[in-house]
């Protein structure tokens, strides 16, 4: 009240007038109820506005990213180099290698997973990802 001259108001206080800012802003009943009805008629035009913006943003974000994506196909039988991961024991120092392998594709699942195999013929249990993996030429 000092600085300002008025007393302060809690945003929500805006939002949802209480009886103090509704007395200050000397609206009778009936208006209020009638400003209250209008703004919520147009919280759902606003909401449907939204939602279009959104979907226009997310599929303009999917075009741009998908154009930059280069498939890749893996057949089972092919072979592949694994990536070694910061976290596993097998990056310990440096200079160590950052693939791993020859491995075999032993089975090819949806989403871009794949069942590698070892070269001795041995199928591993869990399935890697595709982004981890690359095409090994002999």
């Amino acid at each position: 009240m000092l600085v300002y001259g008025t007393d302060t108001v809690i945003p929500a206080e805006v939002e949802i007038p209480s009886l103090r800012v509704i007395q200050e802003a000397e609206l009778d009943d009936a208006e209020w109820v009638k400003s209250l009805y209008e703004q919520l008629a147009l919280i759902d035009g606003k909401r449907m506005n939204v939602v279009c913006h959104l979907q226009l943003y997310q599929n303009r974000m999917s075009r741009a990213f998908n154009k930059r994506v280069k498939p890749r196909k893996f057949t089972p039988g092919q072979l592949v180099l694994k990536k070694i991961f910061p976290y596993q024991d097998e990056a310990k120092a440096k200079f160590s290698p950052n693939w791993q392998g020859p491995y075999m594709v032993h089975w090819v699942l949806t989403g871009g997973a794949l069942i590698l195999a070892e070269m001795d013929g041995e199928v591993w249990t869990k399935p890697i990802n595709a982004d981890a993996v690359k095409r090994y030429y002999i």
